[in-house]
């Protein structure tokens, strides 16, 4: 185990619950994080990198292998929410920006004393949205698609504009600052938005606050026809190989959905609120949340079973649903929006 105690600081966990570790200084408790020795080598054998955000600490954290363990490198960002990467580019939506980064991996031999590089993304672009609560992001064959979540609709990123409304669920009467769904997650299928998820079908100023615990829904794009409701607080719809899944963050779930059926399977269930997903080969990595205790969080499943809630990565593998492994962040690090797997780097 890596007892340092410097900002930054990993504690390598070999087993399910971690023993206990030497007491760390007050920076290294700030920003920490212990793993199971078993994700390490995943991470390593998928060759695979992470993208985490945490909007509530205010930073963006890379996850990567450095051929001993994991490391985690927290980056200072204002209010980080969704995020869409590849090996070409990676865009984070903040307070009040879309800010855009491309890959210069020749860039990464004119930085001094560090280890190899696979990809040094710098940025190129910063595009003023205004504090519209920018939710997920993905980058699809027309462009850079986000959810707007304070004017409850989907936008494509235009560059004459703040924000260019190309799409509202049809029980949105209009456009306004006004978060009335809750309109906050986006899937992709063929490059085109297919999938969205909201917290309520709601069309008044937080009207989904009333109903929270199971009044969400997954919604087809373009027709706003709801195809499930009754969710408790869903997010990340993701369309992988051959199915959607998404969260149920509610009951800090994972679950697949059958479109035809409209019915919804449980896969695992996991210690706190699920909230960012992604895919590597058959496993799933799945952000979770600590709960506040004064706000929208209060009243759900997953609150109410009481017990410890943890923030950090979860790892499932698919096909037995099993946990595979997990990061767990301590200290300012609690809540956890997006979570990105970056293939081959």
């Amino acid at each position: 185990e890596d007892r340092s105690t410097q900002p930054g600081t990993q504690v390598s966990v070999a087993e399910a619950a971690p023993g206990p570790v030497a007491a760390p200084s007050e920076a290294a408790r700030d920003f920490s994080s212990e793993y199971t020795t078993p994700l390490a080598d995943l991470v390593a054998s998928l060759g695979v990198s992470l993208l985490v955000s945490t909007y509530q600490s205010g930073h963006l954290i890379v996850v990567r292998h450095d051929g001993r363990g994991l490391n985690t490198h927290f980056e200072r960002h204002e209010k980080p929410m969704g995020m869409a990467a590849d090996r070409q580019r990676l865009v984070i939506g903040t307070r009040r920006e879309l800010r855009e980064y491309y890959n210069v991996p020749a860039l990464g031999a004119r930085i001094a004393a560090t280890p190899r590089r696979d990809a040094v993304y710098a940025l190129r672009n910063v595009h003023v949205t205004g504090d519209i609560d920018v939710h997920e992001i993905a980058i699809g064959s027309a462009g850079v698609w986000y959810v707007n979540t304070l004017f409850s609709c989907l936008c494509l990123l235009e560059p004459n504009y703040s924000f260019n409304p190309a799409w509202r669920p049809p029980f949105v009467s209009g456009y306004a600052p006004e978060d009335r769904c809750h309109l906050n997650g986006l899937a992709l299928v063929d490059g085109e938005p297919r999938w969205l998820t909201a917290l309520g079908t709601t069309d008044t100023p937080q009207g989904w606050r009333a109903n929270k615990r199971d009044g969400g829904v997954l919604l087809h794009h373009p027709s706003g026809d709801v195809v499930v409701g009754g969710l408790s607080m869903p997010h990340s719809p993701r369309w992988h190989g051959g199915r959607l899944w998404l969260l149920e963050s509610g009951k800090g779930a994972l679950c697949t959905v059958d479109i035809r059926r409209g019915e919804v399977t449980e896969v695992v269930r996991v210690p706190g609120f699920t909230r960012g997903l992604d895919f590597a080969g058959d496993y799933a990595f799945i952000g979770l949340s600590q709960l506040r205790e004064a706000n929208a969080f209060k009243d759900i499943p997953v609150t109410e079973a009481g017990g410890d809630r943890a923030c950090g990565v979860w790892v499932v593998h698919l096909p037995s649903g099993r946990v595979a492994g997990w990061l767990r962040f301590r200290g300012r690090v609690q809540e956890i929006f997006a979570v990105q797997a970056l293939p081959a780097i």
